[in-house]
């Protein structure tokens, strides 16, 4: 569990993090072994989930090594199913990392969004849905590894 208490906002307590695949943590259906390690690392502290459409059917190979749960989305579009995984966890005990216009209900639902504009780009939706928005899913993970820069950004 992560506890971050954030002046003007409360105690975020977060206990699972919720991931999108393709676009935010894997480029092309390609995971970059340096984000395993981080996956690993916060996987000692939060119950680790990956969601995804698996548009390049490489996720199951992608995620081997990874201490995380694998979930493949059932219908075509996904973004009310991402957003009921979310709140079946308990939404706002969730930290959601995502990039595409199906991330913007979990985005929006989660305790913490982060949207990440990465080499695919990122759909407006899911900026507007986030609390946060990085540059690169290792500052996304960042965050939630040194939660001094989250209280920086959200106190009010």
């Amino acid at each position: 569990m992560i506890e971050i208490n954030v002046p003007g906002r409360g105690i975020l307590c977060i206990k699972y993090l919720v991931l999108d695949y393709n676009g935010t943590i894997a480029l092309d259906g390609d995971l970059a072994e340096h984000i395993k390690e981080r996956i690993n690392l916060l996987a000692e502290r939060l119950d680790v989930y990956i969601i995804t459409a698996d548009t390049h059917g490489r996720c199951s190979k992608g995620c081997q090594g990874l201490s995380a749960k694998l979930h493949i989305l059932s219908k075509p579009l996904g973004g009310p199913e991402k957003m009921d995984f979310v709140e079946q966890l308990g939404a706002v005990n969730v930290a959601a990392i995502g990039n595409g216009a199906n991330d913007a209900l979990m985005l929006e639902k989660a305790g913490l969004g982060i949207a990440v504009i990465g080499s695919e780009g990122t759909a407006v939706k899911s900026v507007l849905a986030a609390d946060v928005v990085v540059t690169n899913i290792i500052n996304a993970f960042d965050l939630l590894l040194k939660p001094k820069r989250l209280i920086a950004t959200l106190r009010e």
